[in-house]
């Protein structure tokens, strides 16, 4: 299950691959927003602005202390790099109180930080997957510094999917291209509507008799309207 998200629109799709290619498919060149989203590589494969969540990093961290090595040098990483995290996010919180100049000095610093820690020998070999990580991700770790728009996390996008994944899970699955396909559009539709501040039901039903009148389905931004 996949799903691409913003403010006004979310499309759900069931595929049977989770790479690259799916999201060429929905994320085309003409994209010029940033997109939010978690470290899998299959979104590598986009050139627009990005965002990558750093709850999920915090979360890795964690997950290093509970299961993986911590010896070494990873307790000074851990913390360094926690530091950091927080700072930014501290940071884009005063933004409207700082002025301009203070601010993007400030957002200066903290790409420093990341760099410094970038460059820095560590010798735990946790820390030295995450560094890679940071390294390949570098110009996407503080999008959100410069954007106002732009979460630095991808909460939205996995809370808009969680709801449908645990449906299907209850309902056993897909069992067919169609079902797949079928659940995907509704799915589509009603969320949409959904956060557009539409009934999705009377919505869907106002539409459907539109439909047997003029043999049109009406525009969803034109439909919109109409319902005030």
């Amino acid at each position: 299950m996949w799903c691409f998200t913003s403010r006004k629109a979310t499309i759900f799709t069931v595929e049977r691959s989770h790479a690259g290619p799916v999201v060429l498919e929905f994320i085309k060149e003409c994209f010029n927003g940033v997109f939010v989203s978690d470290f899998w590589y299959a979104y590598n494969v986009l050139s627009c602005a990005k965002q990558k969540c750093l709850v999920h990093l915090l979360r890795d961290l964690e997950r290093v202390w509970k299961s993986k090595d911590s010896s070494g040098d990873w307790p000074k990483f851990c913390k360094k790099l926690k530091r950091l995290i927080r700072d930014a996010i501290r940071l884009r919180k005063r933004m409207d109180e700082l002025d301009e100049t203070t601010y993007h000095r400030r957002c200066k610093r903290i790409e420093k930080r990341l760099e410094l820690i970038i460059e820095h020998k560590w010798s735990n070999k946790e820390s030295r997957r995450l560094i890679k990580r940071l390294k390949r991700h570098q110009n996407e770790i503080f999008t959100f510094l410069s954007n106002p728009d732009v979460p630095f996390d991808n909460n939205f996008g996995e809370r808009s999917i969680r709801g449908v994944v645990i449906m299907r899970k209850n309902s056993y699955n897909n069992r067919s291209d169609r079902g797949a396909k079928t659940q995907s559009v509704l799915m589509s539709v009603f969320f949409t509507l959904k956060q557009r501040g539409l009934n999705p039901v009377d919505t869907v039903k106002k539409a459907l008799r539109i439909y047997i009148q003029t043999g049109k389905l009406p525009k969803l931004a034109e439909f919109s309207a109409s319902l005030g």
